[in-house]
């Protein structure tokens, strides 16, 4: 009796090890970051309400990086410079904890994650197919990979952790991560939804989808990243995010969630996401 009445404990406690084992390389010692009352936003900012939610972060992590891929300038970067293709998990993990770590952690933490992505950045550069150069320090770059960031945590949030979030909260969010976006040497940066959607406007044009596009694509959905929180969770993870993506982005991308499907898509993300936050309530 005594063991069934503590299952919910056991329960919370196996789903939590799950989720930190996706975020953070345990085998090597590496554990979660410390929430600080000294970190770059205050406790209690609405940055910390968006990126606090693990379900909605997950969705929007994925979809924000196939927005990124569809600028070939960025995917070069992680074309040209990255073992991605060995270790996307390892990849996703490094941009979890970047997020986490000018979120919530120290602000002497946080500087210096900015500052080791930028050093990062100094060594990554070389030229697209067509001949035309590139370098990841490029303000306008940093922006793009920026905006798609912000805009689709945001939106994963929204949609599954505050679907009445005013207008002035979402503003609010903007302006609070610019901040980090211009750390990190992006411009022009979005503080608002209006700029937000205006910055991702102008960049649809230096937008395209090639053979290199749809194998990132596939690395990207095919699960390998989050494979540890179970089957049915992956896939609603990924379905969700293609879902999140703007009408136009998954067209390029062609992908889709079928009519029929979206609620149950919808309906299923929600549900993991309530559970995620019990476990870690």
């Amino acid at each position: 009796m005594p063991d069934s009445l503590n299952l919910p404990e056991r329960l919370k406690s196996s789903i939590r090890t799950r989720v930190v084992r996706v975020f953070n390389d345990v085998d090597r010692g590496q554990a979660p970051v410390l929430r600080s009352d000294h970190a770059l936003f205050a406790p209690g900012s609405v940055v910390w309400r968006v990126h606090g939610d693990v379900g909605a972060m997950m969705v929007g992590g994925i979809a924000s990086l196939l927005l990124q891929m569809l600028h070939p300038a960025v995917l070069a970067g992680v074309w040209d410079h990255s073992n991605f293709r060995r270790d996307m998990h390892g990849r996703l993990r490094r941009t979890a904890r970047f997020i986490a770590e000018t979120t919530y952690a120290d602000r002497t933490q946080a500087e210096a994650a900015i500052a080791t992505v930028r050093r990062v950045h100094d060594y990554v550069s070389g030229t697209l197919p067509d001949g035309t150069p590139y370098t990841a320090n490029d303000p306008a770059l940093l922006a793009w990979v920026h905006v798609t960031e912000t805009s689709s945590f945001l939106d994963a949030w929204i949609r599954y952790g505050e679907p009445l979030m005013s207008l002035a909260e979402q503003d609010r969010y903007f302006a609070q991560m610019a901040q980090v976006g211009e750390a990190l040497g992006a411009h022009p940066l979005p503080r608002s939804r209006a700029e937000a959607r205006d910055l991702i406007a102008r960049m649809r044009s230096q937008l395209k989808v090639d053979a290199r596009t749809r194998e990132v694509a596939r690395l990207i959905l095919s699960g390998n990243s989050t494979s540890a929180l179970g089957d049915a969770p992956r896939k609603l993870a990924t379905q969700a995010a293609i879902d999140l993506l703007p009408d136009w982005a998954r067209r390029m991308h062609g992908l889709s969630v079928s009519t029929l499907g979206k609620p149950l898509v919808r309906a299923g993300t929600f549900g993991v996401a309530q559970t995620l936050r019990w476990a870690f309530r």
